[in-house]
């Protein structure tokens, strides 16, 4: 099946009021289009309230790379055609005799916004009992052999029959500067859960070792070239104040309490700290997931 767009979906940036909706769909889309410029794919970006659609030729490609941009819960590749009832009913039988056998049962999951003669249940009736006919398939709600979905927004309606699980969290850049202290992968495995809360990071490193693991993380989840900076300990509280950091990040656990504590009281400023209840296996099992073992 040749789609041709994808539905990205975020999540937390729905629940804001709708001027910092607006910042943050910006710099969402912002991050998509220079990812996509980094990797030459032509594509489009539409927006409506709670989506953003991508038309590219490179979908399966897109979406790898759509999955790594914080802020994107969801992606599915999907086909369009307009919100005229004999046009879905078309699509959408098109599409079940790729994927259905009268031995399978199905479900249409149907979502609508705008101002049609018609509401989402009559879609669903309408076309699944075109389905039905056609095909001699069965209907399953409950628990299907195949789910078809279909949102329709205002003259036009958009098939799709997966979810892809994106990455999730905010944009990056859409919160505070961290300054994050850089002395092994598991500091930047750190970085990475503060990256996805829309933070962005200074990366203070010592050994200078550290530098192109840092450039390879970042580019390996979509992020622009990485600032970062050699400190010493005495350092870190002229670096955050020039940075303009608002807290620093460690990825010491709780066996570094007493080091977290000291860099507490020595620079005064809120500590991240987003490993501090993992033990040795998680950490390593994250650290590889992460893009780490690159």
């Amino acid at each position: 099946m040749k789609y041709e767009l994808i539905i990205v979906r975020y999540g937390e940036i729905g629940l804001k009021a709708k001027a910092t909706r607006q910042v943050f769909e910006n710099k969402l889309i912002n991050h998509v289009k220079l990812a996509f410029k980094k990797e030459n794919i032509p594509h489009q970006i539409k927006r409506f309230r709670g989506r953003i659609f991508i038309y590219t030729g490179q979908i399966d490609k897109s979406i790898k790379i759509l999955q790594k941009i914080f802020g994107i819960t969801s992606v599915s590749p999907a086909l369009k055609t307009s919100s005229d009832i004999d046009s879905m009913i078309k699509l959408a039988v098109d599409i079940s005799n790729k994927n259905l056998t009268n031995k399978n049962s199905f479900a249409l999951r149907v979502t609508r916004t705008g101002n049609q003669n018609y509401t989402s249940q009559d879609i669903a009736i309408k076309l699944g009992s075109e389905i039905v006919n056609e095909l001699g398939a069965s209907v399953n709600l409950r628990n299907p052999d195949f789910e078809l979905n279909i949102e329709i927004r205002d003259e036009s309606s958009y098939f799709f029959i997966e979810k892809i699980r994106g990455t999730g969290g905010l944009p990056y850049g859409s919160q505070g500067k961290i300054l994050a202290l850089i002395r092994s992968k598991k500091d930047i495995l750190a970085s990475w859960y503060i990256l996805r809360r829309g933070c962005k990071i200074v990366f203070a490193i010592k050994n200078i070792s550290l530098k192109n693991i840092i450039n390879k993380f970042t580019k390996h989840w979509h992020l622009n070239e990485p600032k970062i900076i050699i400190y010493s300990n005495d350092d870190i509280k002229i670096i955050t104040n020039k940075q303009k950091c608002q807290a620093v990040l460690t990825g010491g656990t709780i066996d570094d309490f007493s080091e977290i504590k000291k860099l507490k009281e020595k620079i005064q400023l809120p500590i991240l700290t987003p490993l501090i209840s993992m033990d040795e296996k998680e950490i390593n099992e994250k650290t590889k997931e992460k893009g780490l073992s690159l």
